[in-house]
């Protein structure tokens, strides 16, 4: 009876042991359970949050950088998006909105203007609307070969691609000799110029000083406009808001020439780069000493003390030295200085708004060009010539404030495309501008004012 009584005993300490066994495995695997998925969360959390840092998080410079700046920058989906609207093509050109204005275009002898060329930098300098102006109305709608049909007359003269020896800048020393030859080229040949005296005829003076043809102020306003060109339309790139000798004549502000193929390239290899790493950057002449050999101070000073006040500062990323991709570090700012030379306006106002980098004006009561198209206001910033040594304040200030609806503005395609001159016009870029601005002014054209007096 005990041998018998053994086995069932053990049966059920076996059954037993094996219920406990059992439960206890299926507590554990709830808890392994549990387990996994605080980790799941816990890891997937982290995975997001990583990403989302790393995506806005600038590269940092050696040299410059800004981790303590409030700056609100864009992502890298919005460079690409906008990148992408800037090489899209835009629209033709459309007549209905010039006032079916006409516009006829000399023929001159090459020594005016085609055998300048033989220079490639004559049609990609800064100086070149000249170039571009005359390249798009010889292709546009707009252009008639009947000159007694025409509102107004362009006169293709180069004066801009004279390349100093020594220097290397536009020499234009020249330039008043070679428009008067000019003018009495067409005077002898046609007889628009004779009825109006030369009223409805139009020449690009895109120099420091317009038509003023010279480069240090004092000079231009000593030698003045010539009086042969008193009456016509001046294109310049040179304007104030305020009385000046240089712009006693009929004129339209017009940006400075920047090549739409570098900027097109540009932004090109930008869309790989993403984010914008410089917060203030400037390239190009700071005198330590800005008084030169005629006794005048160069920008007025105004280099002078960014460099001496900001060189250093890591937020600035200030460069004296010329460096032809220039380019590709306007495109990696959020602020562009500015400032003056020895002329208030700069090409690298233009340069700043097609690449996308808000741009801080310092220069005085400057005229900014076509401000029918772009609102300056809405995508640019401008700094008293006397408050330059609190910049650093007054952008920090932007950038913790409106900084980001200053860069939505700043990328209206339509915004750059006005500021770029094209080979071929299209609708709403700087050749169109110009034509717009004629337009306006067609109480100008002989023809029509002989109809409206029929």
């Amino acid at each position: 009876m005990e041998e018998l009584k053994r086995p069932i005993k053990r049966r059920g300490f076996y059954v037993k042991m094996r219920l406990l066994h059992k439960h206890g495995r299926q507590q554990e695997k709830n808890l392994c359970f549990k387990y996994y998925k605080w980790v799941l969360w816990f890891s997937l959390t982290l995975y997001f949050l990583t990403s989302y840092f790393i995506s806005h998080k600038p590269i940092p410079l050696s040299k410059t950088h800004f981790a303590n700046s409030k700056s609100n920058l864009p992502s890298r989906a919005l460079i690409e998006s906008i990148n992408t609207s800037f090489l899209q093509q835009p629209t033709n050109s459309n007549k209905g909105s010039l006032n079916d204005l006409k516009i006829y275009v000399y023929e001159l002898p090459s020594k005016y203007n085609t055998d300048w060329l033989s220079n490639e930098r004559c049609s990609n300098h800064l100086f070149a609307s000249e170039v571009a102006i005359h390249r798009a109305l010889l292709n546009s709608d707009g252009r008639t070969f009947d000159p007694y049909e025409a509102d107004f007359y362009f006169v293709p003269v180069y004066v801009s691609c004279n390349f100093s020896t020594v220097n290397g800048f536009p020499a234009i020393g020249h330039a008043r000799s070679l428009i008067f030859s000019a003018i009495q080229f067409i005077s002898s040949h046609y007889p628009f110029w004779n009825r109006t005296q030369g009223s409805d005829h139009v020449f690009v003076a895109s120099h420091d000083y317009g038509a003023c043809f010279h480069a240090m102020e004092h000079r231009a306003i000593a030698d003045g406009i010539p009086e042969f060109l008193k009456k016509s339309i001046i294109l310049q790139t040179f304007g104030v808001k305020y009385k000046h000798p240089c712009q006693e004549v009929e004129n339209v502000v017009i940006p400075p020439y920047i090549s739409p193929g570098s900027v097109r390239k540009t932004l090109e290899k930008a869309t790989v780069t993403g984010q914008r790493d410089i917060w203030v950057f400037f390239r190009g002449k700071m005198e330590v000493h800005p008084k030169n050999v005629s006794g005048r101070f160069y920008s007025k000073k105004v280099r002078t003390v960014i460099w001496r006040k900001y060189n250093g500062d890591q937020r600035f990323y200030l460069q004296r030295h010329r460096f032809a991709g220039y380019q590709s570090e306007i495109v990696r700012s959020v602020f562009c200085l500015c400032p003056l030379g020895w002329a208030p306006w700069s090409p690298r106002l233009v340069e700043s708004v097609v690449l996308g980098c808000v741009p801080v004006i310092i220069a005085d009561g400057i005229q900014l060009p076509f401000s029918d198209a772009v609102n300056w206001p809405e995508i640019s910033l401008t700094v008293a010539e006397k408050d330059v040594a609190n910049l650093g304040m007054i952008l920090e200030r932007v950038a913790s404030t409106n900084l980001s609806s200053i860069q939505r503005n700043l990328w209206d395609p339509n915004v750059r495309r006005a500021l770029l001159f094209n080979d071929q016009i299209q609708e709403g870029d700087a050749t169109w501008q110009v034509l717009h601005a004629l337009s306006q002014k067609l109480d100008r054209s002989y023809r029509r004012s002989r109809v409206s007096t029929q």
